[in-house]
């Protein structure tokens, strides 16, 4: 049986089944951030075991993004062709037989394949159940509260990973921090049919094998040369990696442009608030993700902290996190949320300059205090940003829009590991230049590769000359740090002006309480004639991309979860 509701009437408000769904939703959330956390504790042991090298170790932690990257896309549109619960517990399932497989891998190319699987099943998750959380929760308040819900339990299994992972290697094999997933997928297949609706768009149309190929094409080759850059510099390898994602890219856009059922539908970007929400994200990432990267190598290198104990210092920094992106709905029901969203850019931009002032010597507390105060400032473009994203997009065109959300952040993070990664690393060789003098080849080789060969080359020098050699590199690496967060402290400063003018039209959100006393109140969100005059998306597929009474459209087909 398929109900099919028009916006014309009044906004459904979630009720308890809704919310009592939303934990469902949270369950893979936190389940890939664990996964991607315990595996930074699990990989010395399990490389000890398996016998992996250098190179090996690489791909055991980077197949896994690079199948999550190159997948999305495709996931997210297929959610909206067959259904987003049937392909989160099909995802589901995938993810808890990968797990087992990689729990038990013999050797490391078993190990390999089975990451590789865990990220083709990943790639299912996160544009699904954001899919779900707008179909399921109408009201942009409620909305917003339930998508800072869903990344808090995310920065929730990064910062209880390390914990768990350290827990579990103590007494039990490597195996065991992949089996994690499997309790938590097989709850989530039990619970989804019970609490979780069905929603699928019936006009969606064939997925588009070629497409599929050409947007794989187009991904890959690109992460892979970004994280070969921020590796190993541009060379040959990076640079024809990228160029030939670049060009396949373009060939995927012609084609998406003339298919009648695209994997992509562009026209979600003719919209100003989709397309200034997703370059927000998208910068955002590229910020954060290039001066995050040194500030974890900081401590472990510079200040000489295991992976566990640098790990339980980043706690406070993920609480900030969680706090401001709880805080963030509620705050945009008192100032329009482009504002909120810019003043949360301004405080990143404080805790950025204090990192600009660390030095190489007890450098912790103004570390710990900078971080938090930067990712406080981040919560506000996490929930309110997705928030804009899939209030902008019809409803039947959710899993696309949080596919194109995720993808954003994906390329965000690589490129700004690539780019401010190179930058650091320039800065590291600069300052080391006059350090370096009266040293064995080998070990100047080494410590210009990087601070972890700096510290590799003392241990083969003598003590003092040793200690010297290291206090050089740790200022040099230091100095890095310093320059890249005083870019990135600059460029979000800028990020926050643009913000505050490009969503400065974006009403409040309305308190659902109180709509009945305040009617003049505009939820937030909505993409309206002011905002988007010129949407032809919003011309195509409804009179408005959002309206207050946000409903599901006559071409999207609601199956409820008793039914389906």
């Amino acid at each position: 049986m398929t109900e099919e509701s028009t916006n014309t009437e009044p906004a459904r408000m979630a009720g308890r089944r809704e919310w009592l769904g939303l934990t469902v939703l949270a369950l893979p959330t936190l389940l890939l951030s664990l996964d991607m956390s315990v595996l930074y504790i699990a990989l010395p042991n399990l490389s000890a075991d398996l016998g992996a090298g250098g190179t090996e170790q690489l791909w055991i932690m980077d197949i896994y993004g690079f199948m999550i990257a190159g997948f999305l896309i495709t996931m997210g549109t297929l959610g909206d062709r067959i259904g987003r619960r049937k392909l989160l517990m099909i995802g589901a399932s995938a993810f808890g037989i990968a797990s087992v497989l990689a729990a038990y891998s013999p050797n490391v190319e078993a190990l390999i394949i089975a990451r590789a699987l865990l990220g083709i099943a990943g790639a299912t998750l996160m544009p699904s159940t954001l899919a779900l959380i707008s179909n399921m929760f109408n009201d942009p308040h409620q909305r917003g509260v339930a998508i800072s819900v869903w990344i808090s339990c995310f920065m929730g299994g990064m910062t209880v990973g390390p914990l768990v992972g350290g827990a579990l290697l103590e007494n039990f094999w490597w195996g065991s921090a992949f089996l994690l997933g499997v309790p938590v997928m097989v709850l989530l297949l039990i619970s989804a049919p019970i609490l979780l609706p069905e929603y699928r768009d019936p006009d969606g149309g064939r997925l588009d094998l070629i497409s599929v190929a050409l947007s794989l094409g187009a991904i890959l080759p690109i992460i892979y040369g970004l994280k070969e850059l921020a590796k190993s510099g541009l060379d040959g390898r990076s640079g024809a990696a990228i160029v030939i994602g670049l060009v396949v890219g373009v060939v995927f856009v012609r084609r998406q442009k003339v298919l009648t059922s695209p994997l992509l539908d562009l026209r979600l970007f003719s919209n100003p608030l989709f397309t200034g929400a997703v370059g927000l994200s998208l910068f955002g990432c590229i910020l954060w993700a290039g001066t995050f990267l040194l500030v974890t190598l900081y401590l472990q290198l510079v200040l000489g902290l295991s992976p566990l104990a640098s790990g339980l210092w980043l706690v406070p920094m993920n609480l900030g996190l969680v706090i401001a992106t709880m805080t963030a709905p509620f705050l945009a029901q008192r100032l329009r949320p482009g504002y909120v969203m810019a003043g949360g850019m301004a405080i990143t931009t404080v805790g950025l300059l204090l990192l600009t002032q660390v030095d190489s010597v007890g450098g912790l507390p103004l570390v710990v205090t900078g971080l938090v105060l930067a990712c406080t400032g981040v919560g506000p473009i996490s929930s309110l940003g997705n928030g804009v994203i899939l209030a902008s997009a019809p409803p039947e065109k959710a899993g696309s829009a949080s596919s194109i959300s995720e993808t954003a952040a994906e390329l965000g993070f690589a490129l700004g590991v690539a780019v401010l990664g190179t930058i650091g690393a320039a800065v590291y060789r600069s300052r080391l230049s006059d350090s370096l003098d009266g040293l064995p080849a080998e070990a100047v080789s080494a410590t210009r590769e990087s601070i972890a060969g700096a510290d590799a080359a003392a241990a083969q020098l003598p003590d003092q000359l040793g200690a010297d050699l290291l206090a050089a590199a740790r200022d040099a690496f230091t100095d890095g740090l310093n320059v890249v967060a005083g870019i990135s402290a600059a460029l979000f400063l800028i990020l926050a002006v643009i913000t505050a003018v490009l969503f400065r039209h974006l009403p409040r959100v309305a308190d659902p309480k109180a709509a009945g006393d305040h009617p003049d109140e505009v939820d937030a969100g909505t993409a309206d004639a002011e905002t988007a005059p010129d949407s032809a998306l919003a011309a195509d597929e409804s009179p408005t991309a959002e309206t207050p009474n946000r409903q599901e459209t006559a071409s999207e087909s609601r199956v409820n979860s008793q039914d389906g």
